[in-house]
């Protein structure tokens, strides 16, 4: 099932991302989608909120490091595949390593790997520019888990 919902400020992305943050209950891999800008890192720092990383954690795209990873209730490995060419590349930074891991794995980039490298479960955010500062979010989910996590973090956000 696919869920759609519009955040007016990068307040209410992040505020969006922590309320995900706090249900997750285990492992789970995040495929984050949308053009520079799009609040991709902004909804990972509120996921880093919801997982309780600490606050003196600076919560920043890993564009250079490609992978960042935070303590938290349950550890955040921050990915950003832009720079990499596809499934050799992901493979050469450990990518595949962290998907067996009991830690969330947020990836920025997702579209650059083929549908087949993801996990079976899992989910998949699309954040796109609808103004300013006003976003269009689209939340699917990969598996009745992931699914139920999303409709009960949208059904109870209210911005």
């Amino acid at each position: 099932m696919t869920y759609e919902l519009v955040t007016c400020n990068p307040e209410q992305t992040r505020d969006l991302g922590s309320r995900l943050g706090r249900r997750i209950q285990g492992g789970l891999t995040i495929r984050l989608n949308g053009d520079l800008g799009s609040g991709k890192t902004c909804f990972v720092q509120g996921l880093a909120r919801g997982l309780e990383v600490p606050e003196n954690y600076d919560i920043t795209s890993p564009t250079y490091a490609l992978i960042h990873e935070y303590p938290g209730r349950i550890p955040l490995y921050h990915v950003d595949l832009y720079r990499l060419r596809g499934s050799m590349d992901a493979d050469s930074v450990g990518l595949w390593e962290l998907f067996d891991m009991e830690a969330v794995v947020a990836v920025e980039w997702e579209e650059r790997l083929d549908e087949s490298d993801w996990p079976e479960t899992g989910l998949k955010i699309e954040l796109r520019i609808a103004g300013d500062a006003k976003r269009h979010i689209r939340l699917f989910g990969y598996g009745l888990e992931s699914d139920n996590l999303i409709r009960e973090t949208v059904e109870n956000w209210n911005p």
